[in-house]
């Protein structure tokens, strides 16, 4: 699996590129600097892009890391996947099949950061292999076990208007407004045409699969999902950091505490006024969490079991 270069821009050291998925499907990528550094995957979560990490990944780029910023499977500019297989063993597969081909190009292993979905695929890949696919996993927001009230609530966000769509922008506003009340309502639109897609029909939709929310969860129970992915979480060997949104709707901090004791030697940072999407509501505290954190893992100070 080849790692194939599309554009180029030599004044923001910023190009887009594209890997190859586990199914073969495309994934599309932002590489953030010199790309002469350590490496990090930036996997978004589920509903997002790869732009919601383009702060964070400039900041680690000045840092001398080189930073991957990707559209998981079904998001943004990567793939729709024809058999629509948004399970976890699909993306996780994809980020060990693109922690494969970072490794082939510079050199060592990445480390994974993973928002919600991107953190989830980020445990299967690393805690379900029988060898090394990453080299540190940061998760933000999420852990094995989270509130069912805030997944609810992330579900029918996403579930609404996904198949009738918007007949304008102001729309798709008005309701992420409604959804993210604490946030200010943008004046400028122009920054949702990387989350929605004007279609033939004149309607804007999300630019995620409509299959990714309607199928993925068929056959499975949320107990069959913790069980799996607290049993991923035990076999963590890696570096491993835990930021958590201090307002989160999803990870509280008895789940934050519950899973470090799942995996002792992990970090723990608290965005205190950040919700679940921690990253968009205090870009600046979050990235010093992980720029900390990645600072000391590159000079060997994170303990590892």
């Amino acid at each position: 699996m080849q790692l194939s270069m599309m554009t180029n821009s030599s004044v923001e050291q910023r190009e887009q590129v594209f890997f190859e998925g586990v199914s073969g499907n495309r994934i599309a990528a932002d590489v953030h600097g010199a790309q002469d550094g350590p490496t990090v995957i930036l996997a978004h979560g589920g509903g997002q892009t790869r732009h919601s990490w383009r702060g964070t990944a400039e900041r680690l780029a000045l840092q001398g890391w080189t930073a991957i910023a990707i559209d998981q499977r079904g998001h943004g500019h990567s793939d729709w996947v024809e058999d629509g297989d948004y399970s976890f063993d699909a993306f996780g597969g994809d980020i060990t099949a693109i922690a494969d081909q970072v490794l082939e190009r510079f050199g060592a292993r990445p480390v994974s950061i993973g928002a919600s979905l991107g953190g989830i695929a980020s445990m299967v890949a690393e805690g379900e292999s029988e060898r090394d696919v990453l080299s540190g996993v940061v998760l933000v927001d999420i852990t094995p076990r989270v509130n069912r009230s805030g997944v609810e609530k992330i579900q029918g966000f996403m579930a609404e208007n996904s198949e009738e769509g918007f007949a304008t922008l102001e729309d798709a506003a008005d309701a992420i407004a409604r959804y993210l009340p604490h946030r200010e309502r943008p004046k400028d639109l122009s920054g949702l045409s990387k989350n929605l897609r004007l279609r033939d029909d004149g309607r804007y939709r999300w630019h995620w699969d409509p299959k990714f929310i309607r199928d993925r969860f068929k056959g499975k129970t949320a107990e069959h999902v913790q069980n799996r992915l607290e049993a991923a979480a035990r076999r963590l060997s890696v570096p491993v950091l835990l930021v958590r949104g201090g307002q989160s709707e999803l990870v509280d901090e008895k789940v934050a505490q519950e899973f470090l004791k799942m995996v002792p030697h992990a970090e723990y940072a608290d965005v205190g006024e950040a919700r679940h999407m921690v990253a968009g509501d205090k870009n600046d505290v979050f990235t010093g969490a992980v720029v900390e954190f990645l600072g000391k893992l590159r000079a060997g100070q994170v303990a590892a079991e």
